[in-house]
């Protein structure tokens, strides 16, 4: 067995972002398989980078002694994160360094370090100490009991951010929505897909040509993967205590644009595919169904000119507010009754009501445009135009919620 060389760098691999069986064979450097690789993508993080390797290794000592690794890979930063952590080559073992001179990216960065891993599992975590390194172990317990990804989530139970401002959490929440919107069944299947700390086996992205864009290299791990059974671990999101965060606007843009490059690329769909729950379903359109009779009567009390004769749309407003409100309590009671067993607080039950109306408000104004634009253009009858609306503001609705207020995810 060859042994790796103090304070040696590891040779940036070349060409397609592709994961071998195995990291192909360097001089000088040990390429015999361990259990897991954590790979730890840097730039500007001198200030943080004794401390996180530090930390990684006692908890990976303790629990998988001699069988980890820790890859730092660096974007050759100015403030010389890649030479702090060469320097602690010596006195940690396992840890392994790489500089990039000609590439820059943090997706790219993590597949690079993946490349040359030698773990039959493969991580990443955030080299900012802003993902707490003690959930690694849970993550890791997670692929031992079966898992082909295991993903730190902020939003399951037990997770959540520290600090972040509304701004913040408003920007979040809409590019998860936006996913759901245009990659269903990819980002339907976790409940954190922008998350940036997750462990996987590498035999679910094997000879798989990953091409990221941005920073969300989980999205190309679940869109292009095996990936078959997925686990989430509830964390909490820390505020960075060194350096300067790194978000910025033009990674929200680069989040769009791969989402609709992998909406976009083929062949995923016939993978992804799950199915439709169709039980589900029908108990929430049968309280639809409620909701349209209590939508139509309250409708007809405040709109029609034999009653108070309010305008269309004010009526409608209020009509479909009430309905949301019957709606909610019939699906927290029916529809999505095994998840509301397991979240029976009073604050968890507003909780979800709040996001049921957020959400359905939003399907309410898409429902007062469709009756507007078929009232007005189309059909002039306003009730057959109300039930048009109805319909398409219901597929909406239940999508959304099916992955949002009642948290349907595929968590095992």
């Amino acid at each position: 067995m060859s042994i790796i060389e103090p304070n040696s760098l590891l040779s940036v691999p070349t060409g397609q972002l592709q994961i071998s069986e195995l990291p192909p064979s360097t001089v000088g450097v040990d390429s015999s398989p361990i259990f897991f690789s954590l790979v730890i993508p840097t730039y500007n993080e001198a200030g943080n980078i004794k401390a996180i390797i530090r930390i990684l290794s006692t908890l990976l000592d303790e629990s998988i002694p001699g069988e980890y690794e820790l890859i730092v890979v660096d974007d050759d930063s100015p403030d010389g994160t890649w030479e702090v952590a060469q320097s602690l080559m010596l006195e940690y073992p396992q840890l392994r360094v790489m500089r990039r001179q000609d590439e820059r990216g943090l997706s790219s960065a993590v597949i690079r370090g993946w490349q040359v891993a030698r773990g039959d599992v493969l991580g990443v975590i955030d080299g900012d100490l802003q993902h707490p390194p003690h959930v690694l172990l849970q993550l890791l317990h997670a692929i031992q009991k079966g898992a082909d990804l295991v993903v730190a989530s902020r939003h399951v139970e037990g997770g959540g951010v520290s600090s972040w401002s509304f701004i913040r959490r408003f920007l979040s929440r809409g590019a998860q929505l936006l996913g759901l919107i245009i990659l269903p069944n990819i980002l339907g299947r976790v409940s954190d897909p922008m998350s940036g700390y997750f462990i996987v086996r590498r035999n679910c992205i094997v000879n798989v040509t990953l091409n990221p864009v941005g920073y969300k290299v989980l999205l190309e791990v679940i869109g292009r993967g095996q990936i078959k059974q997925i686990a989430e671990v509830g964390y909490v999101f820390c505020e960075r205590k060194e350096g300067e965060s790194k978000v910025t606007g033009k990674q929200y843009l680069d989040y769009i644009h791969h989402l609709l490059r992998l909406r976009l690329s083929t062949g995923y769909i016939g993978r992804f595919s799950q199915n439709f729950p169709i039980g589900r379903f029908m108990r929430f359109g049968l309280v639809g169904l409620s909701g349209v009779f209590v939508d139509m009567a309250v409708l007809y009390l405040l709109s029609d000119p034999t009653t108070l004769g309010l305008p269309l749309t004010r009526s409608k407003i209020l009509a479909g507010e009430i309905a949301i409100f019957n709606n909610f309590l019939w699906n927290d009671a029916w529809t999505f009754a095994d998840v509301a067993m397991q979240q029976r607080s009073w604050r968890q039950r507003l909780k979800r009501f709040l996001k049921f109306n957020l959400i359905c408000l939003a399907g309410l104004v898409l429902n007062v445009l469709v009756l507007n634009l078929v009232f007005n253009f189309i059909i002039h009858n306003r009730y057959i135009a109300n039930l048009i609306a109805i319909a398409i503001a219901t597929i909406w609705n239940f999508w959304v919620n099916l992955k949002l207020s009642w948290r349907v995810t595929q968590v095992k």
